[in-house]
């Protein structure tokens, strides 16, 4: 079959769409499905301002989903760095940090490209054609933007902190004394992939290990990289199960909040 190359485009011009014989349509489809489903959910979690902190239990479990719960509609326990967003419908309780995890999520290396062939084709699968007439990559406004990966990661990192003290925080109940339940389990388990999911950002490796002419004057830093690098290998893994823990996390405290069981608690 003959092929040509396409001075504008740079591209080879082929007039099958594609030789493959598998099903490499499945794929996208179900990065698809998966992706179209997480965005759903969180979104009408996000403007719910419901059902996001047991504020009628001695326990104190917040979804991430609302943390930091920085809205003077936030319940004051709920509220461990302060209150000044207004309390209207349509700005979410942590708007001050979900456009940042959405951007640090819309900007890793591995979303890019479970999205790019899913919703926009650009490819659909490799040696597949895409329907687009011109390529211009990540050259031009909003994709150029996804350059800012590196310092999204920073503001990602901290607001895991914040994860992290949330998870450590809801073993201390309302009334000072230790707690631990199933609610406790899942809110630990989220955090741990979360700081997983984070550090095998291939921005981290790039920090950690980036800009060294010689790896033996850096042993430590060495040690590190190698650690990341590994994680790194399992960066899609981590950026799905992430979305899966994060769900269940949102989904069994909202259940606890509202009612429709109690949390199984083993200590307190």
């Amino acid at each position: 079959m003959s092929s040509t190359t396409d001075a504008s485009t740079g591209r080879a011009q082929i007039a099958a769409r594609t030789l493959r014989t598998d099903r490499w349509w499945l794929p996208p489809l179900l990065n698809f499905a998966g992706l179209a489903a997480w965005v759903i959910y969180a979104t009408v979690r996000a403007f719910m301002q419901a059902d996001y902190f047991t504020a009628d239990q001695n326990y104190s479990y917040l979804t991430p989903f609302y943390s930091p719960c920085f809205s003077v509609g936030c319940y004051p326990e709920a509220s461990h760095f302060g209150q000044f967003l207004p309390n209207v419908w349509w700005l979410p309780y942590a708007a001050v940090t979900l456009p940042f995890l959405l951007l640090f999520r819309l900007t890793c290396y591995y979303y890019r490209k479970a999205y790019y062939r899913a919703f926009w084709l650009s490819p659909p699968a490799c040696a597949v054609a895409e329907p687009h007439k011109k390529y211009t990559g990540e050259t031009r406004f909003p994709l150029l933007g996804q350059n800012l990966h590196r310092y999204f990661f920073y503001i990602a990192a901290l607001i895991s902190l914040i994860n992290t003290y949330d998870a450590v925080d809801a073993f201390i109940n309302k009334d000072g004394t230790f707690g631990f339940g199933l609610g406790n389990i899942i809110l630990v388990i989220n955090v741990v992939m979360l700081w997983l999911y984070t550090a095998s950002c291939h921005s981290c490796r790039s920090i950690i290990g980036g800009r060294l002419n010689h790896f033996s004057k850096h042993p430590v830093r060495y040690k590190l990289w190698g650690w990341v690098s590994r994680l790194n290998g399992k960066h899609m893994q981590l950026a799905w199960t992430t979305l899966a823990t994060l769900a269940i996390t949102d989904f069994y405290i909202m259940a606890v909040s509202a009612g429709w069981w109690s949390d199984l608690r083993i200590v307190g």
